[in-house]
């Protein structure tokens, strides 16, 4: 069996994880399948690289090649922060309708953290991906788009909005909230994990953030009765999943005080992107969470930090994320003992101290090495 893999190197310290990520995760499926299985890894052009070889951002070449993919995977892109081109990242999402995006959290042995029971998290955060502050719908303090909204909310639905203010639009929809629902009943039921939680800020924002957990609880009732049972039915119990949800700031805080609660985290966009960086820190830190963005067609696999410019070309970046994401596209293409032993090598390598310079900075008696040095040492401990 092989599978086609499309990837982007990324910016900034993109070609330094790619370099280090990639031959461990081609070392993992060899020593797995011998050559039964493989991966061909064909090579798109989006961020930087893209527009110094072509003049564009991100090439027509590269969305067509992405409209027929099953697998891609890709590393950090830049994004300006309150000026230039919009979000690389976001278009991909949106532009090919990569409407879930799922984080596993968990605890790696020997990683400090802190929080006193890291080991507590095992969760994996699915966030709606296309709507909320991601349909990118904001108009600027005083332009003539933001005066003539604010005019009509006041003028016409009775809203006291400021004039002066700056204004953006949160749609959330019965379609996308329903299908991310979807997705992550369905994981908890195949996976085998005890519960899914609707996270939500529906007290104050009631029909949109609300209508979420609305929706998510009309999804588990029409097409997951069999499976899921709400959580004042648990007293009776006889179903695996037991479907509940938490107000977005409670959430937050049962989150570092009952960690074992909380296994499959269903969320609305910004609820979602707060949350899962909160519990990658919970665990030690981006350097080792990885993450999808998936469709019913295309899963794009990506490391969950940035470009970090600061520290590009330094051999310094952590290429864990990056290499834990190919774990995550494993076993969604069907290879689980290669990911399984990408786990255990990982586990092997932190165990021993030898870690970059973010994970060491955590780590008690720790050796530090480079990127190119611990991408090298995780293939030796596969």
């Amino acid at each position: 069996m092989q599978k086609t893999v499309y990837f982007i190197e990324g910016d900034g310290i993109g070609p330094e994880v790619w370099a280090a990520g990639r031959p461990v995760i081609d070392a993992a499926v060899a020593k797995a399948y011998g050559g039964e299985r493989r991966l061909e890894w064909v090579q798109l052009l989006a961020g930087e690289k893209a527009f110094a070889e072509t003049g564009q951002y991100l090439p027509q070449a590269t969305m067509d090649a992405l409209r027929g993919a099953e697998l891609a995977m890709k590393g950090p892109l830049t994004t300006p922060v309150g000026k230039g081109f919009r979000s690389l990242n976001v278009t991909l999402r949106q532009t090919l309708d990569l409407y879930a995006c799922i984080r596993p959290v968990r605890h790696f042995e020997g990683v400090e953290s802190p929080v006193k029971r890291p080991e507590a998290v095992d969760m994996v955060v699915f966030r709606e991906n296309t709507e909320d502050v991601y349909a990118g719908i904001e108009f600027a303090s005083g332009s003539p788009e933001a005066k003539r909204l604010i005019a009509f909310l006041r003028d016409e639905l009775g809203a006291d909005v400021d004039p002066a203010a700056g204004v953006g639009v949160k749609p959330i929809t019965e379609r996308c909230s329903k299908r991310l629902v979807r997705k992550a009943i369905r994981f908890a039921v195949d996976a085998g994990r005890p519960s899914v939680t609707l996270v939500h800020k529906g007290n104050i924002m009631k029909y949109t953030e609300g209508a979420f957990r609305a929706w998510g609880y009309e999804v588990a009732a029409d097409e997951f009765a069999d499976n899921v049972m709400t959580e004042d039915e648990a007293a009776t119990g006889g179903k695996p999943v037991i479907i509940k949800d938490r107000i977005a700031d409670a959430m937050f805080q049962n989150a570092l005080m009952y960690p074992e609660q909380y296994s499959v985290l269903a969320t609305t966009n910004l609820n979602g992107d707060y949350l899962s960086d909160a519990l990658a820190a919970q665990v030690g830190g981006l350097g080792l969470a990885p993450g999808v963005n998936m469709g019913d067609t295309l899963a794009f696999f990506e490391p969950t930090h940035g470009t970090a410019p600061t520290i590009a070309g330094k051999d310094k970046a952590n290429p864990g994320s990056l290499i834990l994401s190919g774990a995550m596209m494993l076993e969604h293409a069907g290879m689980p003992e290669a990911a399984a032993l990408i786990h255990a090598a990982m586990d092997r390598v932190i165990s021993s101290r030898r870690v970059t310079v973010d994970l060491a900075s955590q780590i008690a008696d720790a050796q530090t090495v480079g990127c190119k040095a611990f991408g090298e040492l995780l293939g030796e401990n596969l």
